[in-house]
């Protein structure tokens, strides 16, 4: 969808159809864009609210015929909630809701303001320009759908084919097409982070992965290299190998850099678990829900995503991106219970459950993560089930350094890709010990997100600021919100994204 701005006033826009928010409690007469709409439409705007029609509420819709009082042949009003409650989330969802509207209307156009821009008392996060990239955000999320395996779909209605914001002062035209794009980026690359968990894992394989890897860095200028088993090896990443020990394809160490060679550069390392099926290897898996373990790459998809909008956005920052990539199978030569394994920083792990093998390709990387001699080390995963019993459907676990846990935070509270923080005590490591190596790598039910976590603190090298982020159960959903649908969420890539934009803060 093309995402636009152009000067001009809504009442004279020529269009299928025009979009107004309006606040819960809006008062009679109408004030400002609305009073203008109403007049226009002989109080028809103010009938429908006094009326009760239109209350405003979150996310409520109603579309009004103008009867050629308008050049435009609809108006599709939105609620936004309270005034004083609004947020970018609540932008967000009223442009998703909006654009969905305009899709089920079969329309190719649809133009509108930008929603909440009259609020008094706008922050940072409320400026104009922010608003404007929630909107173009809030439309494509919202518009998401996976299609692209299927040959038949009746009930397939088209997405509108532009999306246009009407602004009144020329002087503003720019920024505010900067802003649209801006929004469109991060959109569209937690799009393709949708779309790699959508994929099934006979499509998105490792060498799958690699190959979008690769077309993100022709896209970008991003610098794209892939390191392949035998490199693996020689490096001594055999926790990473010991995973793919069941599989038929290749492990493969997707490495993808943002201003790579550029000096005097901050440089942040992304981290994200790429097992493409997780079967759980000789600890099998119960079948019933084991198709979703497609989405075991979430991690992975969040950083590729990420560093497609960190680059196309030019984020004045060195980040580098590391996925390793593997499915978990068993096989005759896969991995057993109870055997060792020794890492790439030297540490041996008695591998006690082979289920547990997001954290053992992990650990490799983050080992690895140290020659770029980054000054932050943050990595995602579906890790454990775990951080489902503790925060269920709301926000991602995160452990670690406390000034990167900050970041987090309020780029979670910005993004609505929230996280919340656990402990790393000290004796949570005791859980890990083991009688025959150096650690193993389960340490039992209690507190088993943030055992793995402990776990994988003993592979950051030393001196390194880290943070690890639990995803388990965030990256699939079964049920959808305005503009995170059912299936793949994306989660991660605008989380990230933020926390990078603010780095100066």
């Amino acid at each position: 969808m093309e995402i636009r701005a152009v000067v001009g006033h809504i009442t004279e826009q020529e269009t299928p159809a025009i979009a107004l928010g309006l606040f819960e409690g809006t008062e009679i007469p109408l004030a400002g864009t609305a009073g203008e709409l109403d007049a226009a439409l002989n109080g028809e705007l103010g009938s429908v609210i006094a009326d009760g029609d239109f209350k405003g509420k979150i996310n409520e819709t109603l579309v009004l015929y103008t009867h050629d009082w308008l050049p435009a042949k609809r108006l599709i009003l939105v609620g936004l909630g309270k005034p004083e409650e609004v947020t970018l989330n609540v932008i967000r969802e009223a442009s998703a809701t909006t654009a969905q509207k305009a899709r089920s209307l079969g329309l190719s156009t649809l133009h509108t303001v930008v929603f909440g821009e009259d609020v008094e008392g706008i922050s940072r996060e409320l400026s104009t320009s922010a608003a404007a990239e929630a909107v173009a955000e809030g439309a494509l999320l919202g518009l998401y759908r996976f299609t692209e395996l299927k040959t038949q779909d009746e009930n397939h209605r088209a997405d509108p084919e532009q999306l246009v914001i009407v602004i009144s002062g020329e002087n503003d035209l720019a920024a505010m097409q900067e802003a649209l794009n801006r929004g469109q980026i991060v959109a569209e690359s937690t799009m393709l982070a949708r779309d790699l968990v959508n994929r099934p894992a006979n499509v998105a394989t490792p060498s799958h992965l690699a190959k979008v890897a690769q077309e993100i860095a022709t896209e970008t200028g991003t610098v794209c290299k892939i390191l392949e088993k035998p490199a693996l090896k020689e490096l001594g990443m055999h926790l990473f190998l010991s995973v793919n020990q069941g599989g038929n394809e290749p492990a493969r160490m997707i490495v993808l850099e943002h201003n790579a060679g550029v000096p005097d550069l901050p440089t942040v390392v992304l981290v994200g678990k790429g097992i493409t099926f997780d079967t759980g290897g000789i600890s099998l898996k119960p079948s019933r829900g084991m198709e979703a373990m497609k989405g075991d790459m979430g991690g992975a998809a969040a950083v590729l995503g990420a560093l497609r909008a960190v680059a196309l956005l030019n984020l004045p920052l060195h980040v580098v991106g590391l996925a390793p990539v593997t499915d978990n199978m068993p096989d005759a030569q896969a991995t057993k219970p109870g055997d060792v394994v020794k890492s790439l920083n030297g540490l041996t792990v008695e591998i006690i459950n082979t289920d547990a093998e997001g954290r053992l390709i992990l650990a490799d990387a983050l080992t690895y993560a140290g020659e770029f001699q980054p000054d932050a080390v943050f990595d995602v995963a579906t890790l454990t089930g775990g951080r489902i019993v503790a925060l269920g459907d709301h926000a991602a676990a995160v452990m670690g350094d406390q000034g990167l846990i900050d970041r987090l935070v309020a780029a979670g509270e910005a993004t609505k890709e929230r996280v919340w923080p656990m402990p790393l005590f000290k004796e949570y490591g005791k859980q890990i010990e083991s009688d025959v190596a150096d650690l193993k790598n389960v340490g039992g039910r209690a507190a088993s997100s943030i055992t793995a976590a402990y776990f994988l603190s003993k592979f950051v090298p030393d001196g390194i600021k880290w943070a690890h982020i639990d995803i388990a159960g965030l990256g699939i959903r079964d049920k959808s919100d305005p503009y995170v649908p059912k299936g793949a969420t994306g989660f991660g890539v605008r989380l990230f994204v933020e926390a990078l934009r603010r780095w100066d803060a």
